[in-house]
């Protein structure tokens, strides 16, 4: 019967597996860009106090769905421990990358930050001995080039202010890639809901004083203004980062930082429907490399053995272990 469950564990942990999980992540972070920018003017508030309610409303909402459904608290200094680090990784990078963007613009910090973090990811997997396949360093490639295309490059800003900018979203890449890193080595007894629900608590807490100092936290609370931020917490917040810290169970790192990629795309394509904005030739040439680097980076992820053989070598101590 053991033996049997421990099967049943290596079946779901086939690669692959965790990819839908990932591809769904990513398109609800495409729609965060929008919702957010909404919340911003409808409540006149600044990008890192927006940062700083979404993290803090997406993680109340899961804690309360957790306790509402009778489930228990976690428990060990391990899981608490995990969810501190992903509540810190989650407000340093989130507020970096918002520094980023009020230092310039949202291209020049979305170029930046989700450009570089795969690279980090690859980087790190690479320094471990656990280098990714050709395919997932070509879409790696091929995300830079097609996300320079789709955003162009800054103009009208200073030479201090885009070096500043850009070191700020460099910064928000590492935490994004220390959270990708951290969530694909899953804490026994503590779930994906629970570390995204309690960290996301802890980290939109840690950012708000932050958030007052710089840009304030008051604003009206209008229906508009609070449809918008439970549109934010909920979709784009405590969906999202649940189903990826699920889809980091069986996919690589590297494959679930470039999926990422589909957050500026799917922004791009709900901007030029909703809000009418017009691609050029040369940003439609972009989204189109960046959407083969997606399909890409799925194709690397089916085709990485990695969490298979941790299955199998699981199987086979446990094996083992009951002879």
């Amino acid at each position: 019967m053991h033996v049997c469950r421990t099967m049943s564990a290596a079946a779901r942990r086939r690669p692959g597996t965790g990819l839908p999980y990932l591809v769904i992540s990513g398109l609800l972070w495409g729609t965060g860009g929008l919702t957010g920018s909404l919340l911003g003017r409808t409540a006149g508030l600044s990008a890192i106090s927006v940062a700083a309610y979404r993290l803090t409303i997406g993680g109340v909402l899961i804690v309360a769905f957790l306790a509402a459904t009778g489930r228990r608290r976690p428990a060990g200094r391990a899981a608490w421990t995990r969810i501190a680090v992903i509540g810190l990784l989650a407000a340093e990078y989130q507020g970096c990358y918002f520094t980023a963007v009020s230092l310039t613009s949202v291209p020049l910090a979305t170029l930046v930050t989700i450009g570089t973090a795969p690279v980090i990811v690859l980087g790190a997997e690479r320094v471990t001995g656990r280098g990714a396949g050709r395919l997932a360093v070509a879409a790696a490639g091929l995300a830079l080039i097609g996300l320079g295309l789709l955003v162009g490059l800054p103009s009208g800003f200073g030479q201090t202010a885009v070096l500043a900018s850009a070191g700020m979203a460099v910064l928000a890449a590492a935490g994004f890639a220390a959270v990708t890193l951290t969530g694909s080595r899953p804490v026994p007894g503590l779930d994906e809901a629970a570390v995204t629900g309690f960290g996301f608590t802890v980290g939109g807490l840690a950012l708000m004083p932050l958030a007052a100092a710089f840009g304030g936290l008051g604003f009206r609370p209008d229906p508009a203004a609070l449809g918008l931020l439970l549109a934010l917490g909920t979709g784009p917040t405590a969906v999202a980062y649940t189903l990826y810290f699920r889809g980091l169970r069986t996919a690589a790192a590297s494959t679930a930082a470039l999926l990422a990629l589909l957050e500026p795309l799917t922004g791009t394509i709900l901007s030029a429907f909703i809000l009418g904005e017009r691609l050029s030739a040369t940003g439609i040439a972009g989204a189109a490399i960046l959407a083969l680097a997606v399909i890409l980076a799925v194709r690397a992820g089916r085709d990485d053995p990695r969490p298979a053989n941790a299955a199998i070598v699981g199987l086979l101590t446990e094996l083992y272990r009951g002879r």
